[in-house]
């Protein structure tokens, strides 16, 4: 399901379509390259980690020392050899393998002794607070939480692929003009306002506004299609995802 490697968003980097074929080659750690791509996956997943761990009672503080804890042992004690892709998403098998680690965690007070003095990741302190408490989620169950905050760091991870992406056209004040036109209705969108700002003809416009929302339903496909093992889940995995979201 990885996009054509003549694609602009193959160019800007492969990393976001290979999920799990950066797990299978991380198994074997078989190259620097690999472990970093693997240090990259562990960083994209974090934020919704690092908030089931908050929902559990934690404070602020001792849910960074778990995060990253667990992080360490999972490339220490190699529990990404029990990965398989075959058995479906990956987010599950991290929630799951975070629960095992929690339950089995005893001395929460050796925040030091917990990440054995090395960060793992790079997590900003302000940023995983921040991402954890910008929403009131408080009353959803801390599972629902996980499936939100992992289904938001998709979407942010998407929008910051087309951003690039248009970046790395000429077009970056096309994308942030037009970005709104991602979630308003056709209605909606300004389109003679849009035109005169660009120097545009309405109609061309409305082009623009349509590759742009194509675009983004490309790589939100995208990036749902690398996270799962069987391309016939694609589908139930996107509603998943936007289920979360709604």
């Amino acid at each position: 399901m990885s996009p054509d490697s003549s694609s602009p968003s193959t160019r800007q980097g492969a990393f976001h379509t290979t999920r799990w074929s950066v797990v299978l080659a991380a198994q074997g750690r078989s190259s620097r390259d690999e472990f970093a791509s693997l240090e990259a996956l562990c960083g994209q997943y974090w934020p919704p980690l690092y908030a089931y761990v908050r929902h559990r009672g934690h404070s602020a503080h001792d849910a960074q020392d778990l995060t990253q804890a667990f992080f360490a042992r999972l490339l220490e004690k190699e529990w990404l050899t029990a990965a398989d892709q075959e058995r479906g998403r990956f987010r599950t098998f991290l929630l799951v393998a975070l629960k095992h680690f929690l339950s089995n965690e005893r001395d929460r007070a050796q925040a030091q002794k917990r990440g054995g003095g090395t960060e793992v990741i790079s997590l900003d302190a302000d940023e995983a607070e921040g991402l954890y408490a910008g929403r009131d989620l408080a009353t959803l169950p801390a599972e629902s939480l996980f499936e939100r905050r992992w289904a938001l760091t998709l979407l942010e991870t998407v929008m910051q692929r087309l951003r690039a992406e248009y970046e790395a056209m000429g077009k970056l004040a096309e994308h942030d003009l037009l970005k709104p036109s991602l979630t308003a209705e056709r209605g909606e969108i300004p389109y003679d306002e849009w035109a005169a700002t660009l120097g545009m003809e309405p109609a061309s416009v409305r082009s623009s506004v349509h590759r742009l929302r194509k675009r983004f339903r490309e790589m939100f496909r995208e990036e749902i299609a690398s996270t799962v093992a069987n391309p016939a889940d694609v589908d139930d995995e996107m509603r998943a995802v936007i289920a979360a979201l709604s």
